[in-house]
């Protein structure tokens, strides 16, 4: 059965968006960010941790790796426009002794640097941290920049820790996890005024565990990365329709987090939605659908996700309204399914 996503209708009364709102944040007026805090939490660490090195391929500016540039410009390594290359060197400073975190957009490591990654990096097991910014549909420069796909390129990499953070927050948590864990790993980046989220929810991020933020009788969110902050909103937004959410933020995509998945969506009478900042093809959604299905659990299931498409360049919050992603997108969609 076919099911077709009923988006609420365009508003006149909003204002008209300029070409510069495709590189504008996602954060609403009036939410709490932290400015650069992948940048910050790294500074923090490297000064206890000699060890860390940070690289990048001409994009410091926009991976925030900037702020460890001018902590530790002798500990830093400018690899030019050079994906391939960076990835080589990475690998190379890995195997000498060191933890090379490794920045770049998602696009490019996904895209223009698998191999590099799979044969140099991920078949040795080495600790090298891919930290990625612009992932899915956080930037309004079209397909060259949406990583739409990259979840499902890295999951299929064999020795891959693959980790989708929600804010600020777990960012900051996770560089600490990451610089320890003995493997490599692909962390998609918020970068800029990130938003603060979940501060509220006493979280702390854990590797390869998922987190129940909330219970709601009517509707499961099963979400990751900026998804999880709209899934917050939308619950909130619902619960004026007397529509119970409870939200369950998996920012470790791989190792997944099953046994959380599973007994959360083995809670009857609850409509189970995945939401998440990537293609509907290969993600998350399809993962948890797999843990559902290989367990014999057979949920009323939904994905929020973006389309199996290259994605239209435009201004970024008018894109998340025609994909489905928006808050306000996410409540239409929930009360047309229920």
């Amino acid at each position: 059965m076919k099911h077709t996503r009923q988006f609420p209708a365009p508003d006149p009364s909003r204002p008209r968006r300029s070409t510069s709102a495709m590189i504008a944040s996602f954060v609403a007026e009036g939410q709490k960010t932290r400015l650069a805090p992948f940048g910050h939490a790294l500074v923090a660490l490297a000064r206890e941790r000699p060890a860390i090195v940070g690289m990048t391929a001409d994009l410091s500016k926009y991976t925030d790796l900037y702020v460890f540039a001018q902590a530790f410009p002798e500990r830093f390594y400018q690899m030019g426009m050079a994906e391939q290359l960076l990835m080589g060197a990475a690998a190379g400073m890995a195997r000498e002794g060191f933890i090379p975190f490794a920045t770049t957009y998602a696009v490019f490591a996904s895209r223009r640097a698998y191999d590099f990654i799979c044969m140099a990096i991920a078949e040795e097991s080495l600790p090298v941290k891919i930290v990625c910014a612009l992932p899915g549909l956080t930037t309004g420069y079209g397909p060259s920049h949406q990583a739409t796909d990259d979840l499902a390129i890295m999951r299929a990499m064999p020795n891959l820790t693959v980790i989708d953070p929600c804010d600020a927050l777990e960012i900051e948590q996770a560089v600490s996890v990451i610089a320890d864990h003995p493997g490599p790993v692909y962390m998609r980046l918020l970068r800029g005024q990130v938003p603060l989220v979940l501060d509220d929810y006493n979280y702390r991020f854990q590797l390869g565990k998922a987190a129940m933020l909330r219970e709601g009788r009517e509707v499961l969110f099963i979400s990751s990365g900026l998804m999880t902050m709209r899934a917050l909103e939308a619950a909130k937004a619902l619960e004026a329709d007397a529509i119970g959410c409870a939200v369950l933020h998996v920012a470790t995509l791989k190792p997944l987090d099953e046994a959380a998945i599973l007994a959360a969506a083995a809670k009857p009478g609850r409509l189970v939605v995945v939401a998440e900042n990537h293609s509907v093809i290969g993600g998350l959604g399809e993962a948890v659908a797999a843990a559902l299905m290989r367990a014999g659990l057979h949920p009323a299931f939904r994905q929020i996700a973006l389309p199996d498409a290259f994605l239209d360049a435009g201004a970024l919050p008018t894109l998340h309204d025609r994909y489905g992603i928006s808050t306000e997108a996410i409540c239409s969609q929930i009360k047309g399914w229920l």
